[in-house]
């Protein structure tokens, strides 16, 4: 079997100052065992997804401390971006890849999320298999109001503070929502308009919450850097709906609606039975290559994995 191998996907509020990013991933680096995958940054959502892996004890480490570099690094009260967030780190999930199942994962997300109130006094809510509360499962139940709205709830409604630490957040990095669950591809379609509102129209016709595509979790935003409507989506079990399956409800929708597709986006790794599509149908990737592709960095990464 292998030794045991665990993802970690940390999505920090900073996606334009290189400097700040390239410290976030040398945080991450500096724990012992750990090996980077993937930077993928993005002006407009202004966020970064950094995907790294290892064993278990080494990956949550390197967690602690990119968590403390979150805190020294980025100020959410002068954040600015079209990504929902509650936390300068604002999502940090465990997904298990070998050798140790979800439950395991979910254990650990939550001593992480511990530790990181120990060293950092950075708050956190548990969701996914983490979740303590049967509501909190839903990542988006938990940013409902996003740090400006949850940093004055938190305060003064109970149901709103934080699993462990609090029960205010930190004053400038919020809190962080820490979980276990299974791979997620981030997935993105770009609109050939500037016309965010055909965007979120077609995200609310495609996601699962609206009776849409299952598995799905969708919203439109506008791209200012490309002056483009995109529909940003979470594809939360891809065996379910493929991205090919997204790809085709959205640019059906959009046809509906006279817009053509501009292109199509991974955000971080994918795996390789995520690119698979049917005969007449191509994903509009751009520039992918085969170092986006998961199974591609593992092996490079724990070639005797």
């Amino acid at each position: 079997m292998g030794a045991r191998l665990l993802e970690c996907v940390p999505n920090f509020s900073e996606g334009r100052e290189r400097e700040k990013i390239s410290q976030l991933a040398e945080a991450i680096c500096s724990a012992s065992g750990v090996a980077l995958l993937d930077i993928d940054s993005d002006p407009d959502h202004n966020r970064s997804v950094i995907t790294f892996a290892g064993p278990p004890e080494a990956v949550a480490e390197a967690a602690v401390r990119a968590a403390g570099a979150a805190v020294e690094l980025i100020d959410l009260t002068r954040h600015r971006g079209v990504h929902p967030r509650i936390g300068a780190l604002d999502v940090l999930p465990f997904v298990p890849l070998r050798g140790l199942g979800l439950e395991e994962c979910a254990a650990l997300a939550a001593a992480t999320a511990e530790e990181i109130w120990r060293r950092h006094r950075l708050p956190a809510y548990l969701y996914e298999a983490a979740a303590r509360r049967p509501e909190r499962r839903n990542l988006a139940a938990i940013r409902r109001g996003q740090f400006e709205r949850l940093r004055e709830e938190a305060l003064r409604d109970p149901q709103r503070r934080p699993d462990i630490g609090g029960p205010g957040l930190h004053p400038t990095a919020g809190a962080v929502a820490v979980g276990a669950r299974e791979i997620l591809i981030a997935f993105n379609v770009q609109l050939a308009t500037e016309e965010v509102a055909a965007a979120r129209e077609i995200a609310s016709k495609i996601r699962s919450a609206s009776g849409g595509l299952p598995e799905v979790k969708a919203m439109g935003v506008y791209l200012a850097s490309r002056r483009q409507a995109q529909v940003s989506m979470n594809l939360t079990d891809f065996e379910v709906t493929p991205p090919w399956r997204a790809f085709a409800a959205v640019r059906e929708e959009a046809a509906r609606l006279g817009v053509a597709v501009a292109g199509a986006e991974f955000v971080g790794l994918v795996p390789r039975k995520a690119l698979e599509c049917p005969p007449g149908l191509t994903l509009p990737l751009g520039g992918f290559d085969e170092r986006r592709i998961l199974e591609v960095r593992l092996t490079e990464c724990f070639p005797a994995g």
